[in-house]
């Protein structure tokens, strides 16, 4: 019996080449590494992706890589290529960061050579690409969207404080991530139990991993109100600060930009969090309304300190009340710190009650905990 068959004919397509090899290695193996892949367009191109954050794929800002096994003097050109935000404040003069093992030093790259742009070659994607030469074969470079700080950067500066002993902070156990990782509690305060209510004032940084700057503001705050400086003394005499210095500190390990572990935007869960799924907001949230219910407490002001990647200088977001007098309560805060500092926008501030922004924690704290003032620091 005849097995049917059937033949056709034709131009048939010219065989791809082989991808092109490169002697650089590219990594990212290490705490708050993102690499995607790594594509060789020339001896000195190369088209890097950004992994999307843990079990979300919607999100890919931050990278964070280092590169070896370089020749001296060897010039390269880096595309970012697959940005999941059209704008970016690169499009404004920022600018890559970089470090070397030899120079530990993060310092940004020459924004003389940083390029943001629809690519051609990419579809009319925007795309950054950066130039650079690399000095040293014997050398690992490093370069970050951002200036990088993990959660072993927190855990040593917060054991460095501890070391030192001072009577005015106590570092505590609020609880522990998804994965096991601390979710640490700050308190900075010279003031003893009174018959008076003592004030306080509840910080929270880095719900969002990629917003890396948040992390060093945080750490900035806490280094003055725990120095000698009179200011900082006489704060510490008159309110309590209570501090979560990193509410995300599994998304923070895993080099994401916006989600946990999970792959859940823990800035969108305040309102009904779960304690399988979002423990950290749980252990803060509830923490939070153990002082609105403590007679020997006030929640005088909460303040979530995030960064931003498309808008410049410092500004806040707020709430809007039905109260005149809660809404120029609210507003004390950002014109006074528009009228002291060159690098907050009081333009930029806004204040809203957008039906999107309702499971955030300024939003949140503002009806479990009632009479604060709740601006999102940026």
């Amino acid at each position: 019996m005849l097995k049917g068959t059937a033949l056709a004919t034709g131009r048939s397509e010219p065989p791809k080449p082989p991808p092109l090899q490169s002697d650089l290695i590219f990594r990212d193996n290490f705490e708050s590494g993102n690499l995607g892949t790594v594509e060789v367009i020339s001896e000195w191109e190369f088209d890097i992706s950004i992994r999307p954050d843990t079990s979300n794929d919607r999100h890919r800002v931050w990278f964070y890589f280092s590169v070896e096994n370089a020749k001296p003097n060897q010039r390269i050109i880096i595309n970012i290529i697959n940005f999941s935000k059209t704008k970016s404040l690169y499009r404004n003069g920022a600018s890559p960061v970089i470090k070397s093992e030899q120079r530990p030093q993060w310092h940004r790259i020459p924004s003389k050579s940083v390029f943001y742009y629809r690519s051609p070659r990419h579809k009319k994607s925007y795309i950054m690409s950066f130039a650079f030469t690399f000095d040293r074969a014997d050398d690992v470079y490093y370069f970050a969207y951002s200036f990088p700080y993990t959660y072993t950067d927190l855990q040593m500066y917060l054991q460095e404080l501890e070391n030192r002993q001072l009577p005015y902070f106590d570092r505590g156990l609020l609880g522990y991530s998804e994965q096991g990782r601390r979710l640490d509690i700050i308190t900075i305060t010279s003031t003893s139990p009174a018959e008076e209510k003592r004030k306080i004032i509840f910080i929270t940084s880095r719900v969002h991993p990629g917003e890396s700057p948040a992390s060093w503001v945080c750490a900035g705050i806490i280094d003055f109100l725990t120095s000698a400086d009179p200011k900082a003394e006489t704060l510490r005499r008159n309110l309590v600060f209570k501090i979560v210095p990193m509410l995300n500190p599994d998304g923070v390990f895993h080099g994401n930009y916006r989600c946990c572990g999970l792959g859940y935007d823990l800035n969108r869960y305040w309102q009904n969090p779960k304690i399988e799924q979002q423990p950290t907001i749980v252990a803060t949230k509830n923490l939070l309304i153990e002082y609105k219910d403590d007679p020997a407490y006030e929640l005088e002001f909460y303040i979530d300190i995030h960064a931003h990647s498309t808008l410049m200088n410092g500004f806040m977001y707020g709430n809007v009340y039905e109260d005149d007098e809660r809404c120029q309560i609210q507003n004390e805060f950002p014109r006074l710190l528009d009228s002291k500092l060159q690098d907050f926008s009081l333009k930029n501030s806004s204040f809203n009650k957008d039906a999107l922004k309702a499971g955030t924690g300024r939003r949140q704290v503002q009806t479990s905990v009632d009479y604060m003032r709740m601006p999102t620091a940026h």
